[in-house]
């Protein structure tokens, strides 16, 4: 048995999961998907002193409290920001980051600067009325859509768990100085169709920290290919089953 620990991006919850958990779990695994500070059972938590090192605290609390080990840990969008940083902080209990569809930092960057349009947004929450709360994208037409979901079903259902991002995610630095991170299998999975204009990913590069090649795969879907594409993520999800677990199955079988 493998452990997926699957972390959301900005506005969502640990409910943008529910479609992809039951497929991991009916394969064998143990599949968790917390909702960080301020989003599904920690909405009432959300305020302006929540940021990125907030959330980081969420999962690698999680992961220490569950004594968690050979994780495949997966962030999607904002995310790539937060697991970046709890491999930085855990090394020993990472086997695999997966980025889906997420913002990859280097050290000392904020999203605004794995993404600079992200910086709009910090301005417009800075100038609003509560000085800190980013509302959710708004939808736009075909095929970008919200989130690049188009099905009103489940546009709907997406809209039920969306709440406001504190802009400190936004603004603070990822701390990337544990060399032990490098040591870290990481796979990139892109979603390639319905991206809107100004949301240009950084190219990945040829070689991964660990000097093996890079690994991207992509999805013929939109940006929320967990609730779009559930079983065509998943499958790619199970490819990264730590060897050990694998090992471990085989024997048992």
């Amino acid at each position: 048995m493998s452990t997926y620990l699957l972390v959301h991006g900005a506005w969502h919850s640990g409910r943008a999961w529910d479609r992809v958990v039951p497929l991991l779990s009916s394969a064998g695994h143990r599949a968790l998907a917390p909702s960080l500070t301020g989003y599904g059972d920690k909405a009432h938590l959300l305020g302006p002193e929540v940021g990125l090192d907030t959330h980081v605290d969420d999962v690698v609390g999680l992961l220490v409290e569950e004594d968690l080990t050979d994780v495949v840990l997966v962030g999607h969008s904002y995310a790539g920001l937060v697991i970046s940083a709890v491999a930085n902080r855990v090394p020993e209990r990472i086997a695999h980051l997966v980025f889906l569809d997420a913002m990859v930092p280097l050290d000392g960057e904020s999203a605004a600067d794995v993404m600079p349009v992200t910086q709009h947004l910090i301005d417009q929450a800075l100038k609003s009325e509560s000085g800190w709360r980013v509302p959710p994208l708004p939808e736009l037409p075909a095929p970008a859509g919200l989130f690049g979901i188009t099905d009103p079903a489940d546009i709907a259902w997406v809209r039920s768990m969306a709440s406001d991002h504190p802009v400190r995610c936004l603004q603070q630095p990822v701390r990337l100085d544990n060399p032990a991170a490098d040591r870290i299998a990481r796979t990139h999975i892109h979603c390639v169709a319905g991206v809107p204009e100004g949301f240009a990913r950084r190219p990945v590069p040829a070689v991964q920290p660990n000097g093996t090649p890079a690994r991207v795969w992509e999805l013929p879907t939109g940006h929320d290919s967990m609730v779009t594409m559930p079983d065509e993520l998943t499958a790619l999800l199970l490819r990264l089953a730590p060897a050990s677990a694998v090992t471990t199955r085989s024997a048992r079988d």
